[in-house]
């Protein structure tokens, strides 16, 4: 079932409105000045066969079409900006301990469409300039909290403006890798594993996405030639890369608000296309450039604008918060429970 039994709406459709565009206005201030990111004009579409889309998991398919006007060019409908933005910092040549950050609008025909996944995707796409040096938990964990500290302000202030949108967010997030969570919970699935983390600790990151896990698989799939997921850390593990999950009242499920990381460099660019079976990558326009070192090394991530607001104003539906498309049966549901879906 897409919808909570007995769900309320707390805001009208007009006063929704205006709370998604203080969620996004306050978030993105925040989110600005505690990583330190400009805000960048990003590209809706970029060229196939460049390398430059991200293909996320490594099985979805972009949304492509050809331009007349550069003599039938095939063109493809961003999935996510996580290789651009990295070329980007390279071609305007920001410094390190500096980064950009854009309002990315994207289409995911393949994924799944239900309470919390849409074709239309939105999200803060950013990138931040680091040291070879850099390249720690250390310095993900400190990003990550700085990251949820901007969403607890951002939850404060709409606190604040709508009295009935309590704040019930943790004063902290805590920090959790995939094996761990697999050995506490070896009989579940990893999103049964989410929840369970997201309602224990209200708030998580979950450390380590992409390589395989003692039991064999990895806790979430990873494409090879953004996050770093395989270099092994102090710790032991794998993987300089992870999720923010918080626990969804409304639904009572986990929720996962971001996907982020330390971002590949040459040795673990080559390792993972290796481990994938994709080293014919090694020949696109982006992955030469890396391979060259023509790209800094970044940390980098999305976060989901309909996501944050759908959870910071407590609504049990993703198209209460985005434009987007839903079967009949969806909408007519929605419609028989009074839910307003945009």
């Amino acid at each position: 079932m897409e919808f909570v039994e007995g769900y309320k709406s707390i805001l009208n459709p007009k006063d929704t409105e205006k709370a998604i565009k203080l969620t996004k206005d306050t978030f993105e201030k925040e989110l600005s000045s505690s990583l330190r990111l400009t805000r960048l004009t990003s590209p809706i579409f970029v060229e196939a066969g460049s390398g430059i889309n991200d293909d996320l998991n490594g099985v979805e398919k972009p949304v492509s079409f050809s331009v007349s006007a550069l003599g039938g060019r095939k063109m493809e409908i961003v999935q996510s900006l996580a290789k651009w933005k990295r070329m980007a910092l390279a071609d305007y040549g920001y410094p390190k301990g500096r980064g950009i950050y854009t309002d990315m609008n994207a289409l995911r025909p393949d994924d799944t469409v239900d309470a919390i996944h849409s074709v239309y995707v939105d999200q803060w796409d950013w990138e931040k300039v680091i040291g070879e040096d850099e390249r720690t938990l250390d310095v993900l964990k400190n990003t990550v909290k700085e990251i949820y500290a901007a969403i607890k302000r951002t939850s404060f202030l709409l606190s604040e403006t709508y009295s009935a949108l309590d704040d019930y967010l943790p004063e902290d997030i805590t920090f959790i890798h995939s094996e761990e969570l697999e050995r506490e919970y070896p009989s579940l699935s990893p999103q049964e594993r989410e929840k369970m983390a997201a309602k224990e600790y209200g708030a998580v990151f979950i450390i380590g996405i992409g390589y395989p896990l003692s039991g064999g698989v990895p806790h979430s799939l990873r494409a090879p030639d953004y996050d770093d997921w395989s270099t092994v850390t102090i710790s032991g593990y794998h993987g300089l890369n992870g999720d923010i999950i918080v626990y969804d009242r409304v639904r009572d499920d986990s929720l996962e608000l971001s996907s982020m990381g330390i971002r590949v460099n040459r040795e673990s660019l080559l390792r993972q296309l290796e481990m994938k079976g994709l080293n014919e990558r090694k020949e696109l326009y982006w992955h030469k450039r890396l391979l060259s070192g023509e790209y800094p090394q970044t940390i980098g991530g999305g976060i989901g604008q309909s996501r944050l607001c759908m959870l910071l104003l407590h609504k049990c539906h993703i198209g209460e918060v985005q434009a987007s498309v839903w079967s009949d049966e969806t909408r007519a549901e929605a419609k028989e429970r009074g839910i307003y879906l945009i």
